[in-house]
């Protein structure tokens, strides 16, 4: 039978514990109970007819965390509100901001907010521009209910009291972006928009900056890492630059809009310059909440051969190749010796399709759902299987599911966003680009086919069923890595306190780029050291010496002779090599990009290059393009071989526990270079032949944790000098995959190194280091945390039930070695040393 629309026929936990039970896949289950929510009253500033608005949109009275983001906001204080999804975050800065507008059209107010300008503005920043349009719909819808108020009251046209929004970011047409600098009391963008166009270009905007009254940064615990410290030395840049032009008048300020996380006070304040005490904290989430059931879920033991028929024939109908088509490797087994599931319980079916089959259940149910997933393939064969399975069983629902990815153009963004809230379609497969505050309402599961990352995600992707005070159940699903092995048998970890947002502007490859823009945009005087957190000069004094600033007696002023503007010096998103563009050989048509930085490993001379189903052999790698030849039938697929290094440039700290075990923290410079690559043959992906290379090697200068411990402890553990690497090298892959656990970062944000003899520590160590240039402080968050981390780390190991390793516990998806050796056993050996070797007193959590 179909259900009705928007009304599951049964209750979605039972079902979960009914599917569940089949092989023992539901691992826990966890319900929070429903809350009521908590009014406040609204604000006696607040403007009565933007309150009329308000009601008319069917939001009667306030929550009380509202309020209180509200009443510190209109009191000038920077504010950080970190409440769940779907509680009305944006409530609090549109209450103040738009009744200040609306403040400043009535005749009796020119006096009082002559500081800001005659009409006072905003600037809102998300991550996203699907978000900033979605806030940008909300607002239009808010403005229209305004003007109606008040021609419901006799208000002529000509005097209507309104708000002018715009929303700006590079895609804006010129024309379009010239109203917002002449008219826009709001301004929606994000901080790319902000880098790249607004701040080198603010002569045309000082309209805005000079009345710039109050910054919205939306989803702030989104910047985290590169991004973050990007993002908060361009916040900084703003705030320094509405200082000059507005001197003797107030600062603008900043209102955070968070998930729940940790210290969010004081990740506010580092995102802005200052100190913690000058932020006000809001945390008390007073909005309804339905109740909430999450699932820890472990995909079923598999014969491995099945899942691999399983995936072709889910990326056949995705991407409309043969399903024969061998471009789908067959997996290696998950154990380095055998396909029997039963020798190797490791062998379990994929979190992709185990999602999309528990979507089809949930759908035959009745139920609206969205499956987040952590790659744009991953979405496309989500959508498809469900489709596909749906089609057999009850094809009338094959037609409402769909995939919602980046790479879409955003007017299919927009019409799958309206299907999914108006019901045409019932479920939607997504990477995190819905995890953020798009408006969708009216969910009543959400599945998650991997550990997203952080906590923080987490519940952000959780808080989308349920939403609007209803009911709701999530579904983590673990992928085949350590974190996710762990967190589905360790419920107390996955329900821990949220994680800190992770982000450091000290880093001097991310500072000294935006010191010369700020230098470009205005010159850059002692008073502002503080702003950027320089204890002196130095920095600017080694960027004069460089050319890129000089020196005056008013200040450091950017150099205006070298080429192109000092905007262009960094990206956002994380400095690295432009991407590299695929070209047909025959054709000079080209067939894709790759990471200019994957480019050496992927694309390299002789590689085996996949695009859409077809096959493509690489002829010649330059830094302009990879040239390819399009070939129809290959027996084989490559795998390239890397050799890395590192050297310790500066120990920053270190801590010397028992028994000779060194503990450190500090700078080093990871140098890789690919020198050769393997051809497998079809399908099982056997080693046939290995083939050498000649590419560049490239140094990272970066931050490592690293430990080290004496050779003749490692024998005394039983270690033998021959299976000494492979326990260094198991023991690094565990940890780069635990970190995660602890810093809110992705185990592609971070490397790692091991090696039995180490020429500068000359003791058997391993590194785990960061993966941007300077560091992104995830490094440094593991050593803060070593006994935590190595303590999690074995318990992933010692509970995994393979015998030699696998996926969910030493082996890695990135390994430059092919994961060898590996040696599981050494690795526990090696994690008891270090945890023994901790001494009671010390410092390590």
């Amino acid at each position: 039978m179909t259900a009705r629309p928007h009304s599951p026929a049964r209750d979605l936990t039972d079902l979960l514990e009914s599917v569940g039970a089949r092989d023992g896949r539901l691992i826990h289950l966890q319900r929070t109970q429903a809350r009521p929510g908590r009014h406040g009253d609204w604000p006696a500033w607040a403007d009565p007819d933007l309150l009329a608005a308000y009601t008319r949109l069917g939001v009667s009275r306030p929550w009380t965390h509202q309020v209180a983001a509200a009443e510190a906001v209109h009191a000038s204080h920077h504010t950080v509100i970190a409440t769940g999804t779907g509680s009305g975050k944006s409530l609090a800065a549109w209450l103040p901001a738009l009744s200040a507008v609306l403040a400043s059209q009535r005749a009796d107010a020119g006096t009082r907010i002559s500081a800001y300008g005659r009409r006072p503005t905003t600037l809102y920043l998300s991550p996203t521009k699907a978000l900033a349009a979605d806030q940008a719909a909300t607002l239009n819808r808010l403005i229209t209910e305004l003007e109606s108020v008040q021609r419901e009251a006799g208000v002529p046209g000509g005097s209507l009291r309104t708000v002018h929004v715009s929303t700006c970011d590079g895609d804006t047409p010129l024309p379009e972006r010239d109203w917002a600098r002449a008219h826009a009391d709001v301004v929606l963008t994000n901080p790319d928009f902000l880098h790249f166009s607004l701040l080198p270009g603010h002569e045309c905007w000082t309209r805005l900056l000079r009345s710039l009254r109050y910054v919205v940064v939306d989803e702030c615990h989104a910047y985290r890492g590169i991004l973050g410290a990007h993002v908060s030395l361009v916040l900084r840049r703003l705030l320094r630059l509405v200082r000059r032009l507005r001197p003797d008048g107030p600062e603008p300020v900043v209102l955070c809009a968070s998930a729940t996380a940790a210290e969010p006070a004081l990740t506010a304040a580092r995102m802005i310059g200052v100190s913690p005490d000058a932020v006000t904290a809001v945390t008390d989430d007073a909005a309804p909440a339905g109740e909430r059931t999450l699932a820890l879920w472990q995909p079923a033991l598999l014969d491995p051969w099945a899942v691999w028929e399983n995936s072709v024939a889910a990326l056949a109908q995705a991407h409309d190749f043969p399903a024969a088509d061998p471009y789908l490797n067959r997996p290696e087994p998950a154990g380095p010796d055998t396909l029997d599931p039963t020798e190797d319980p490791a062998a379990r079916r994929s979190a992709v399709i185990e999602a999309a089959e528990l979507l089809v259940d949930l759908l035959s149910v009745g139920a609206r759902a969205l499956v987040f997933v952590r790659s744009r393939r991953s979405a496309e064969i989500v959508a498809e299987r469900a489709r596909h399975t749906l089609g057999r069983s009850q094809p009338e629902l094959a037609g409402t599911v769909a995939a919602y990815r980046g790479g879409y153009l955003p007017e299919e963004r927009r019409t799958l966003e309206q299907d999914l809230r108006r019901g045409r379609l019932r479920a939607l497969a997504t990477t995190n680009a819905l995890e953020l505050g798009i408006d969708v309402t009216g969910l009543d599961a959400v599945i998650i086919a991997g550990w997203p990352g952080t906590r923080v995600s987490l519940w952000q992707q959780a808080g989308r069923a349920g939403r609007a005070g209803g009911r709701g159940v999530a579904v983590l699903i673990a992928s085949d890595n350590p974190l996710d092995a762990y967190l589905v048998r360790h419920p107390e970890a996955v329900f821990a306190a949220p994680e800190a947002t992770v982000f450091d502007p000290a880093n001097p490859y991310v500072l000294a780029p935006h010191l010369c823009a700020a230098a470009s945009e205005s010159p850059l005087r002692e008073e502002d050291l503080h702003l950027f957190g320089l204890s002196d000069d130095s920095l600017l004094t080694e960027l004069a010496a460089r050319g890129a600033l000089r020196r005056r007696p008013t200040g450091w002023f950017w150099n205006t002779n070298l080429p192109g503007r000092a905007q262009d010096l960094t990206s956002l998103r994380g400095d690295g090599p432009p991407d590299v563009p695929v070209v047909e050989a025959a054709t000079g048509a080209v067939v894709g990009t790759v990471s200019g930085a994957a480019a050496d490993s992927t694309v390299h001379p002789g590689a085996v290059y996949i695009h859409q189903g077809r096959t493509y052999l690489v002829e010649e790698l330059t830094e302009e393009a990879a040239v390819v030849t399009r070939k129809t039938a290959l027996d084989y697929r490559t795998r390239s071989r890397e050799r890395s290094s590192i050297r310790i440039v500066a120990e920053r700290e270190s801590q010397r526990w028992a028994d000779g075990v060194v503990w450190a923290f500090g700078s080093v410079e990871v140098a890789s270079q690919v020198v050769g690559y393997n051809k497998l043959a079809l399908p099982g992906m056997e080693v046939v032949s290995q083939q050498p290379l000649s590419l560049p090697e490239h140094v990272l200068p970066t931050a490592a944790v690293w430990w080290t411990v004496p050779v003749e402890l490692t024998v005394r553990a039983g270690l033998e000098a021959a299976e000494l690497p492979g326990a260094l090298h198991a023991a690094e892959h565990a940890l780069i995959g635990m970190l995660p656990l602890l810093a809110t970062c992705d185990r592609w944000d971070i490397g790692g190194l091991s090696t039995a003899l180490h020429p500068q520590t000359l003791a058997p160590t391993v590194f785990v280091h960061d993966a941007q240039a300077g560091g992104a402080g995830f490094a440094e968050r593991g050593f803060r945390a070593g006994r935590e981390w190595l303590a999690a780390t074995l318990t992933v190991i010692e509970e995994c039930q393979c015998t030699s390793g696998c996926p969910s516990c030493v082996q890695s998806p990135k390994c430059g070695n092919n994961n060898e050796p590996l040696n599981k056993a050494g690795a526990i050996a090696l994690l008891h040393l270090l945890l023994d070797a901790i001494p009671d007193d010390s410092p390590v959590p």
